[in-house]
């Protein structure tokens, strides 16, 4: 019979699992509703991100809850519905395994990248990897020595996700919207991507180097200096990353402060109907005044919006 309530015997991730599942088991929590994130756990409890993390690992194993990148932790659509227990037993710690599961570095970078896909880099710890993993809390160390080299690990592993085909398109321009689109998807399924790193301090991973790669030999052979060459090509890069960063941005703040975009846009629609009426910016009131139902912040359209643009653009420099 499955546990719902905890007692002042369990360690805290239990008695926080059994306060969630309780929740779900009340129909307070639908399929398909948000459980508390592991940031929001651990402020309301009180606890660490790692006990945090145990909670919903403890809760995801017995198919109450499922991890869903750029969304969190929601209830399973089919989750099973918790019995209620009666006057239940307390509890004794288990006893500690003699061996621990089978921990090798694919896993412990794997399971870092679910974690940041699903509660961004805030959410990530070297104990929550351990958690996720139910193995000691400082076993991570022995292959990963910080959470920064876990992060660069990450971002190798996530940017050799996708690779090009063995024959490149024929003109440049075509490569250049392979590469491009390429790089929009990986930042898309990995949003925490575009925050690692800056134009002035670039990452040098081997696997983001063949995403370089095939953007600099697409302009390559076209007559260009080296300098304008390598200038095209961080600006390029930068219209994907600089669009990218704004996904992780925004689900932070929602984690932050419980809004979404639009709910946060709505409560400010005072303050924005006072600028328009104060008649000091009249082309930006004729602009928003136009708008039916709003601005919609469409993040895909804008990067094929900018590609084209930049691409028309260079085109006379690339081809002059």
């Amino acid at each position: 019979m499955t546990q719902t309530t905890g007692t002042a015997g369990d360690p805290p991730y239990l008695r926080i699992a059994a306060a969630i599942r309780r929740r779900i088991a009340d129909g307070e929590l639908a399929p398909g509703d948000r459980v508390p994130s592991t940031r929001q756990i651990a402020a309301h409890w009180g606890v660490a991100l790692a006990t945090a993390t145990k909670a919903l690992t403890t809760l995801r194993l017995e198919g109450l809850v499922e991890a869903r990148p750029r969304i969190g932790t929601v209830v399973a659509g089919s989750a099973p519905v918790p019995a209620p227990a009666a006057a239940p037993a307390r509890r004794r710690p288990s006893p500690a395994p003699d061996t621990e599961p089978e921990l090798t570095l694919d896993r412990i970078v794997r399971a870092a990248i679910d974690i940041a896909d699903a509660e961004g880099l805030a959410g990530l710890s070297m104990r929550g990897v351990a958690a996720r993993l139910g193995v000691a809390a400082m076993s991570t160390y022995r292959y990963v020595p910080s959470k920064e080299d876990l992060i660069l690990l990450m971002a190798d592993a996530a940017f050799g996700e996708e690779s090009y085909p063995a024959e490149a398109p024929a003109h440049w321009r075509a490569r250049i919207e392979v590469g491009a689109r390429t790089l929009w998807g990986l930042y898309r399924k990995h949003p925490w991507l575009a925050q690692i790193s800056s134009l002035t301090r670039p990452l040098l991973l081997p696997n983001l180097l063949v995403h370089g790669e095939w953007m600099l030999a697409a302009l390559d052979g076209h007559g260009l200096d080296p300098t304008t060459l390598f200038d095209i090509h961080v600006l390029l890069y930068s219209h994907v990353q600089g669009l990218a960063v704004h996904m992780e941005m925004e689900a932070n703040a929602e984690a932050a402060t419980g809004q979404s975009e639009d709910q946060w846009m709505d409560s400010r629609a005072p303050v924005l109907q006072e600028l328009v009426d104060s008649g000091r910016f009249p082309t930006f009131a004729k602009v928003v005044g136009s708008f039916e139902d709003g601005y919609d912040l469409r993040l895909d359209a804008l990067f094929d919006l900018g590609l084209k643009t930049l691409l028309d653009g260079l085109t006379p420099v690339v081809e002059g």
